[in-house]
């Protein structure tokens, strides 16, 4: 059994100054129960997840998928932050502050061949993982996965890119202001950042700007983007009850979703779902947690919305999910 180290606390007000990322990469095994991959480094002689610093410009989850094929020789599927964690570590002759940002994975393509950073990796139970990791952060991270369900559903809510100002728009204000300068690199990003989750469907209220900030994904996909009147201000306004059924009837259908809404739409709809699994018997802390705190929706943000099937409802409208895990990213372009 590997010792794990418990990691140096970073002291209040330490400035972060390096920046890492990395996953919990797991595959399906016997019975449906999942397997991790634990690395070997020989620099460090250490069990550890895959994890590495972020290239100058990258996100955190771009970082994380190509830290995993780096290390693994595994590509991956994102779906979903798992947790954050801060540290000391030493550099040059004094310390500074570490920060990783952890994702659960589903592993795809590859296969592992032994390289500079990696010269063994193990697929592993999670009991076994726990035991082979030799710091205690990665353990932690670890438990945070082995708390989740068994491959949870995620859904990707998008407030739309920035719009050009709708004093200078002679047009329709409400369904054709098309997107600014701004809001095209907002949605380049997005365009780059969303497939990393491996969506299958998207979906957009019926406005210009909301369409425009995920056409480029559709395109990728070879698919149509579906219109949403319920997920638009003033059908959600009218009817939120309903637009929080559809947003949960979307999720529940076949591969990961991306739904492309507004402002005000995205603050209640995320807070009413909060509530909901809060008052679940069995409802997660990470769900819990947003309940009476403001919920943010800058445009071009991402919310990653993680869900448990919680079977049908019983009075035959489908299936009920209840939402586990809400991540937040103000902005993928970083402007």
């Amino acid at each position: 059994m590997t010792a794990q180290h418990e990691p140096e606390r970073l002291p209040p007000g330490r400035e972060i100054t390096i920046r890492a990322a990395g996953a919990v990469l797991w595959r399906p095994g016997p019975g449906g129960t999942p397997e991790v991959a634990v690395v070997h480094r020989p620099r460090y002689d250490d069990w550890s997840l895959p994890k590495g610093k972020l290239d100058p410009g990258e996100t955190s989850a771009h970082a994380a998928v190509r830290e995993v094929r780096e290390e693994t020789g595994f590509g991956c599927v994102l779906s979903g932050f798992l947790r954050r964690v801060r540290y000391e570590v030493p550099k040059g002759a004094g310390r500074t502050g570490k920060r990783v940002d952890y994702f659960s994975a589903r592993v795809a393509d590859g296969a592992f061949a032994p390289n500079d950073e990696v010269d063994e990796l193990v697929w592993t139970g999670l009991a076994k993982a726990r035991e082979l990791l030799s710091y205690w952060q990665d353990a932690r991270v670890l438990d945070e996965f082995a708390a989740l369900p068994a491959d949870p559903v995620t859904l990707l809510l998008v407030r739309h890119a920035k719009a050009g100002r709708r004093a200078e728009f002679d047009g329709d204000d409400d369904t054709r202001r098309p997107l600014s300068g701004t809001g095209r690199r907002q949605r380049d990003a997005l365009s780059s950042w969303l497939p990393l989750f491996g969506p299958e469907r998207v979906y957009a209220a019926p406005r210009l700007r909301c369409e425009e900030t995920v056409r480029p994904l559709a395109e990728d996909l070879g698919i149509e983007v579906a219109a949403e009147p319920l997920l638009s201000e003033e059908g959600y306004r009218a009817d939120p009850a309903s637009g929080v059924d559809r947003l949960l009837r979307i999720a529940a259908g076949k591969g990961t979703a991306v739904v492309c809404s507004q402002g005000g739409v995205i603050p209640d709809l995320v807070t009413r779902l909060a509530e909901a699994a809060a008052a679940h018997p069995d409802g997660l802390a990470a769900a819990r947690q947003l309940v009476g705190r403001e919920v943010s929706s800058a445009k071009g943000s991402v919310w990653a919305l993680r869900f448990d099937r919680g079977g049908d409802t019983g009075n035959g409208s489908g299936p009920r999910l209840r939402l586990i895990s809400a991540a937040y990213l103000a902005d993928p372009s970083g402007k």
